[in-house]
């Protein structure tokens, strides 16, 4: 067998082993994760025990690698193992958005039985602003649009180390812009528009929503943040408790921010650092979803705290048994698919309350 066949079979093989797995009885599983995982008061779910020891069988155990190029083939390898059903009702159609420094691609997520306008989610997608693209988060995509009852578009802004801070954010924003100037033509209004990621773009997301409302001038409706990363600049607690073989590490973290702010001195900027920020206060509403396994925990939470303190109307929900990541692992076990389920509500919860106020 050629290389190349046997590379494009490999993750249809795994993927198959895996799904196999995650359809055996419970106590096969449980016997195949091995005894429950406690850590800081809190036990891991059967789901995420037993992907994390299926994924260390491949010799899979970071998200970081010796190069970008690898890391990124293995991320794809990841999707392409865990996804293997596509959500039915959705209308996908590929855009372009234009930027000072080029044209970004971007994919819009449409339910077929959503009325004209629509609200809209604005996402950018994880991976430390070093992996991840549209296709990594297709999935996560597609199910927030059918189960939100939303447009979702999402961008796929430039990655380090070929493009180093701010050129992410830079993206982000001039998202932003384009999706207001071009609400009609999306399908929607300016005052109905979310931003939302997920870990790197979870970042992403806060900082738009800040500097938006910081600048006078359209501010997002709502801001639907998953583990974001919102403080380069310290390690907290929960770093050091989960950072080890729980998918995402401690050396991974420090990889990705390696390569996207090399610059030390640049890692308190506020543009990246939206935890540092003085004062937090006249924000859009925010959803703020932690892991309880996640070096990340202990930041998002505390950004949610300052939210809240700032005045700022904040429902901070941490899924206590799960690991960073879990929003791209919903094919692969159930209680995956229920924290993203709860995440969908959420959003069309925010935006809904958001539309009154807006008319």
């Amino acid at each position: 067998m050629s290389n190349g066949l046997s590379s494009r079979l490999r993750p249809r093989v795994l993927g198959l082993g895996l799904h196999a797995a995650f359809a055996l009885p419970r106590p096969v599983r449980r016997a195949i994760a091995g005894p429950p995982l406690r850590l800081d008061g809190q036990e891991l779910a059967l789901d995420a025990q037993l992907l994390l020891k299926l994924q260390a069988t491949t010799g899979s155990t970071k998200l970081s690698a010796a190069s970008t190029a690898k890391a990124r083939a293995a991320m794809n390898e990841g999707v392409q193992m865990i996804n293997h059903t596509s959500v039915p009702g959705v209308a996908v159609g590929e855009r372009r958005i234009p930027t000072p420094s080029g044209e970004l691609a971007a994919r819009l997520y449409r339910p077929q039985e959503l009325e004209e306008p629509g609200r809209l989610l604005l996402f950018f997608h994880g991976g430390g602003w070093v992996l991840g693209d549209l296709d990594s988060h297709d999935d996560l995509c597609r199910y927030l649009a059918k189960t939100a009852g939303v447009r979702v578009l999402s961008v796929d802004y430039r990655l380090a180390p070929e493009h180093v801070f701010p050129a992410a954010y830079d993206d982000a924003m001039a998202s932003w812009n384009h999706v207001v100037d071009k609400a009609a033509e999306l399908g929607t209004r300016p005052e109905w528009i979310a931003v939302g990621g997920d870990s790197a773009g979870g970042n992403l997301a806060a900082s738009v929503a800040y500097q938006t409302s910081r600048s006078g001038g359209p501010r997002p409706a709502f801001q639907l943040l998953i583990y974001p990363a919102v403080d380069a600049t310290a390690r907290r607690r929960s770093r050091e408790i989960f950072g080890n073989g729980l998918l995402l590490t401690d050396e991974d973290m420090t990889w990705f921010m390696d390569h996207y702010v090399p610059e030390v001195a640049d890692r308190s900027d506020e543009r990246l650092s939206v935890l540092l920020a003085e004062d937090l206060s006249g924000l859009p509403p925010a959803y703020v979803a932690t892991a309880g396994f996640d070096p990340l925990r202990d930041e998002g939470e505390e950004y949610a705290r300052r939210l809240a303190g700032a005045g700022v109307p904040v429902v901070a929900r941490r899924f206590d048994d799960l690991i960073h990541g879990f929003a791209n692992l919903r094919q692969a076990g159930t209680r995956f698919t229920e924290a993203c389920s709860e995440i969908a509500g959420a959003l069309r919860t925010g935006l809904a309350l958001a539309e009154p106020a807006a008319k």
